[in-house]
């Protein structure tokens, strides 16, 4: 009997070795899912995940999540991208090992579920969380935009990665002090623009998210009255006896009355000297 080819054989190995991976995968897709799991799964989804890429996995500001995956072993793929975030995108990490809110086995349910729309699985529609309850506020003076609108809006699309009240959780803390001259604007351009190469994603209509600008300008006035709030609380006194503005004294108007305030004072110290002359 002729000896085999050297190329023969390991064409020969290589394609046994791609029909049994071929068949496991099969097999770990077949794989049947507890419904605790999966019912986990679509509340963590919903919890966490939603906000960006849509309650049916269909993509929002965040990518498609329920499509066909190309790897192998797409559970694997798609726990790394949850566990580590993908560098220099809207993509956070969210493992505690990470420095975000969720635990493997939690993260073992969120890849069963988003999994559960190319495998056909149990179809469950995830119930998004309740808005959180919050008092009545009062408008920031000299700001655009409706705080009540905005703090429902932020519910629905900050608060997941910011914090129920902007405390911080994968993005950042919003419940501060904002150095800026003008921080509405600035927080408007942040939202509207995102922050390229950052985690912030761009959330206006005119750049492919899904607010419109009277929601950004509501989503502002809100994160802006957490801040009147704040000093509010720090100094025990009513909510109107802090206001929060941004108008004319907090930009060049302060500093022209600044410049006039010590022209003024030199003038009187020459005019009082040449007095005493």
């Amino acid at each position: 009997m002729s000896p085999v080819h050297p190329v023969r054989a390991f064409s020969i190995a290589l394609g046994m070795t791609l029909l049994f991976q071929g068949l496991g995968v099969a097999i770990v897709r077949a794989q049947t899912v507890a419904p605790g799991l999966m019912q986990e799964g679509a509340q963590l989804y919903a919890q966490n995940c939603a906000v960006c890429h849509g309650t049916q996995g269909q993509g929002r500001v965040g990518a498609t999540l329920a499509k066909n995956w190309p790897s192998i072993r797409p559970d694997l793929r798609i726990r790394a991208t949850i566990e580590n975030g993908i560098v220099g995108s809207p993509m956070p990490a969210w493992s505690v090992k990470n420095g975000g809110p969720l635990q493997d086995n939690q993260i073992e349910a969120l890849v069963a579920y988003i999994l559960s729309w190319e495998t056909g699985g149990l179809s469950i529609v995830p119930t998004l969380p309740p808005a959180t309850p919050r008092p009545a506020i009062s408008p920031v003076p000299e700001v655009q935009g409706n705080p009540n609108r905005g703090a429902q809006l932020y519910d629905q699309n900050c608060a997941v990665c910011h914090g129920t009240n902007a405390e911080g959780r994968v993005g950042a803390t919003l419940a501060k002090d904002w150095p800026a001259i003008r921080p509405d604007l600035e927080i408007k351009s942040t939202i509207i623009n995102g922050i390229p190469g950052s985690m912030m994603p761009a959330w206006s209509q005119a750049n492919g998210g899904p607010l419109t600008e009277q929601e950004v300008d509501d989503i502002v006035s809100f994160v802006l009255s957490l801040q009147q709030r704040a000093k509010v609380e720090e100094e025990g006194a009513p909510a109107e006896a802090a206001p929060f503005r941004v108008g004319w004294l907090a930009s060049w108007g302060g500093i022209l009355l600044l410049i006039g305030s010590f022209i003024a004072i030199v003038s009187l110290a020459l005019w009082a000297q040449t007095r005493r002359r």
